[in-house]
């Protein structure tokens, strides 16, 4: 599909509103799979490091 112009290429048709929106979900839930492991992991940690300086008293 080819557009003759930018603007053309946002709206895609009467659609673009639909598409641009379920681009912008889809990048919000792939970076929130990336983010939520790496937050998840730095909170594991701390708690081991907690629960090690508890155990050493």
């Amino acid at each position: 599909m080819f557009f003759d112009s930018f603007s053309e290429f946002v709206q895609m048709g009467g659609h673009g509103l639909f598409v641009w929106v379920s681009y912008g979900i889809a990048a919000v839930i792939v970076a929130q799979n990336f983010i939520s492991p790496v937050l998840a992991r730095k909170k594991v940690i701390k708690d081991i490091e907690r629960q090690m300086r508890r155990e050493q008293k």
